[in-house]
């Protein structure tokens, strides 16, 4: 049954897709308005089809049936209730199943979001765009992602379950969703971006009918990120939550361009400027999250986090190469009408350094894309494996991070057009002496090296900055000064500021070393007194875990494991983390001896202000969800409709908020 009513799903919302791309293309092109309205009935098809066969893979994963292949694969009678669930994105077709899923649920939000307007033919374009994006990905699970094949399985047979480094940490049910959610949403701003290059209206009204959409996706990605090194950090025990992995690069790509956008559209809705950057830097964020997914699932590059080799790497790879020749194409198509009308009247402006700010994230983007993707050319080329290691990424993207920090100082308080040298001295005096007083602060409490002290003193420089408006905003407004885009978006400066501070003192002043410890000896490290008191075995039931009891400066016990999965010979180890808010004490076990004197080898790695970057990430994504809901001076629905100027440079085209 699980097979029948998942191949259903499948089939439904490919039918609905390419039914909807059809309908909904001819009614544009024919100036049908009614076969356009149509376009929500096939939005509600693919989201059920998608619903469908997600509801068939979840039951067929809780009732294990290993007659479907993908649960006989990855599935087991042994895996606990939250990680079977997880199971469905723990490998490649149901993960197709989960973004499918979500695509839908994107699909079917526009419709709602825009159903007065859906005869508006930017909106029916953008629902065009999206239902291709159905149709491949639906496509995908028909063809070399086909998550429901068939399977005969012997009599008493159980699978392996997923990879046990997935059914280690809670944060596995909940960080893949979080990416996903961040990853499909990006399809939205896209889409519209298309349908504004498609009809010749790419003025301002797009932007203002999308740009929720986009810091909604913008969001759920950055929250996804801060999930998966908080994730790396629990479950993989090397004492770290970011290794420039590639499958990290492969989320971290698009928030960059992403980021950039959400700075560089400001200055078109203000000044009517960088149009043509604009609907690249969202296209690109489109194309990069294919590209991640290529990257991810298609097994070119080696990762603990990628899934194995398989031929959906080139259907990624063709329609990642599909959006980027479609979108220079079109930019080229409309290129006249992309011009702007206005122009920097002067460096020192809020505009320029946005155009400054853009053009950092950019080298960013660019440095750690030619990071992840050469090792993959070198051997294509010369069939010679090279990697790339940590070294190269920390010194190309710490100058562009300290600089970057210095404009998220100088940004906030720079006027339109143009900032005098009295104003900027007037703005800043009590920003520069928070910067100084945070380098002073970090010396006495023991920071030493240049590139740390400047990093937090750039940071205390950069935070007094972002509080300054905060404080003037709600001076103004009383506490609603804190709701809205600009002060929002201070508060996840705010969050920002936290992480690179944080990342700077952990990065920086780690440190690491060996213990062979007997029950009741004790050690001392790092100001740290660690005391073994034994060892604890417990048999869960999908593996059996190995505990060792330590006690940090006289708390705990403290238990890390070497885990001991019943399907499988791997031996997974736990770390077990005393975090306070100056420092992490993190114990990983290397060995544990048999025998009489049960000796144990485990590695302390202490490292400060490692809890200010899970709290920096919650204080970005409430700045977020403040970014959110802004007080609205006019409705997007309207700026989408309304009439457009498209004859530079006569005046500004669109509708200036």
């Amino acid at each position: 049954m699980n097979l029948a009513l998942g191949r259903a799903g499948v089939t439904l919302g490919l039918a609905a897709a390419v039914l909807g791309v059809i309908t909904v293309g001819y009614g544009l092109v024919r100036k049908r308005p009614d076969l356009v309205r149509l376009s929500r009935w096939y939005a509600a098809l693919v989201f059920f089809g998608g619903f469908i066969a997600a509801f068939a893979m979840e039951r067929a994963l809780i009732t294990r049936d290993f007659t479907v292949k993908y649960v006989a694969d990855n599935g087991s009678t042994k895996t606990p209730a939250l990680y079977n669930f997880a199971t469905m994105w723990g490998a490649l077709q149901g993960s197709i199943i989960l973004w499918a899923l979500i695509l839908g649920g994107y699909l079917v939000a526009v419709v709602l979001k825009f159903r007065k307007r859906l005869a508006d033919p930017l909106v029916g374009w953008a629902l065009f765009t999206m239902l291709i994006v159905c149709a491949f990905f639906f496509g995908l699970m028909v063809g070399p992602a086909n998550p429901f094949k068939g399977f005969s399985p012997p009599v008493g047979f159980d699978g392996p379950g997923p990879n046990p480094l997935l059914q280690n940490n809670p944060l596995m049910a909940i960080h893949p969703p979080m990416l996903y959610l961040g990853y499909v949403g990006f399809t939205v701003p896209f889409a519209f971006a298309i349908a504004a290059l498609i009809t010749g209206r790419v003025g301002e009204g797009w932007l203002l009918a999308t740009r929720r959409w986009t810091l909604i996706a913008w969001g759920f990605l950055t929250v996804g990120i801060i999930l998966g090194s908080w994730w790396s950090y629990e479950v993989l025990g090397w004492g770290g939550y970011w290794a420039w992995d590639p499958v990290e690069n492969a989320s971290f790509l698009p928030w960059l361009t992403g980021t950039a956008y959400l700075h560089s559209v400001l200055v078109q809705e203000r000044r009517g400027m960088l149009r043509v950057w604009n609907i690249s830097l969202l296209c690109a964020t489109f194309a990069l999250t294919i590209l991640g997914t290529w990257i991810t699932r298609s097994g070119v590059l080696e990762s603990v986090h990628a899934f194995t080799t398989s031929s959906i790497g080139i259907a990624l790879i063709g329609f990642f190469a599909l959006i980027v020749f479609s979108t220079v194409g079109l930019i080229g198509w409309r290129g006249d009408r992309l011009r702007s009308p206005g122009r920097i009247d002067s460096p020192l402006s809020r505009e320029g350094a946005f155009l400054a700010n853009n053009v950092l994230f950019a080298a960013f983007a660019f440095v750690i894309l030619l990071g992840t993707l050469f090792p993959l050319a070198v051997e294509a080329l010369n069939n010679d494996r090279v990697s790339v290691g940590v070294p190269y990424f920390n010194r190309m993207t710490m100058p562009i991070g300290l600089t970057l920090l210095f404009l998220m100082a100088i940004a906030p308080v720079l006027p339109w057009r143009k900032a005098s040298a009295e104003l900027l001295r007037h703005r800043l005096i009590w920003p520069a002496w928070i910067g100084i007083g945070s380098m002073i602060f970090a010396v006495i409490v023991g920071a030493r090296g240049f590139i740390p002290v400047l990093a937090f003193g750039l940071g205390g420089f950069a935070a007094g900055s972002a509080g300054r408006q905060i404080a003037l905003a709600t001076r103004r407004q009383g506490w609603r000064g804190f709701v809205g885009r600009a002060n929002g978006g201070m508060v996840v400066h705010l969050g920002v500021i936290i992480i690179a501070m944080a990342f700077a003192a952990s990065t920086s002043y780690v440190r690491q070393a060996e213990f062979t410890l007997t029950p009741g000896q004790s050690a001392k490290f790092a100001g740290h007194t660690l005391v073994y008191e034994g060892q604890n075995v417990k048999q869960e039931s999908a593996k059996i875990v190995d505990q060792v009891l330590i006690r940090i400066d006289g708390t705990g016990p403290w238990a890390p494991s070497l885990n001991k999965f019943a399907n499988g010979n791997q031996t997974i180890g736990t770390p077990s983390v005393r975090s306070t808010f100056t420092d992490d004490v993190a114990l990983s076990v290397i060995d544990i001896k048999d025998g009489d004197n049960g000796s144990v080898t485990i590695r302390v790695t202490v490292q400060p202000l490692i809890i200010w970057l899970w709290i920096g990430g919650g204080v970005m994504a409430f700045g977020t969800l403040l970014a959110v809901f802004p007080g609205r001076r006019r409705n997007p629905l309207d700026a989408v409709s309304a009439p457009v100027s498209v004859e530079p440079p006569k005046e500004p085209t669109g509708v200036t908020p």
